[in-house]
């Protein structure tokens, strides 16, 4: 029912494919934290996760795997500024921003957090 209900961050769920050509692990410690980024196989779209214990974090990404010369816009489902795992597990935050392979993205989790992000190519 959740699924159904007018949930903007459920748009994410529903727009991940499930056929992968490329997947790099960005940064991670077991048990602790990840960030992994995928390309999907038929769109070419990028699909960024990251997520953490019960520790909040910040890291920069570096976008240096998309193509050279290409822009492209990023569609963030981040925790939002008053997020916890524990207090306030459901507030979130969507926002877009135009990115190329030159730009870094700030990921900040929130205790027991995660961010999701999909990067789409812009077409002329």
């Amino acid at each position: 029912e959740n699924y159904y209900a007018d949930q903007p961050a459920f748009q994410f769920i529903l727009d991940v494919p499930v056929d992968w050509e490329e997947t790099l692990v960005l940064n991670g410690e077991i048990g602790e934290y990840i960030t992994l980024v995928r390309k999907d196989r038929e769109s070419g779209d990028w699909y960024i996760g990251s997520i953490t214990d019960e520790n909040g974090r910040v890291f920069k990404v570096d976008l240096n795997f998309l193509e050279r010369g290409e822009n492209y816009l990023a569609e963030i489902y981040a925790d939002g500024p008053d997020a916890d795992w524990e207090t306030n597990p459901q507030s979130y935050q969507i926002r877009h921003e135009n990115v190329d392979r030159k730009s870094t993205l700030n990921i900040e989790l929130a205790p027991g957090g995660g961010q999701a992000i999909r990067i789409k190519l812009i077409e002329d």
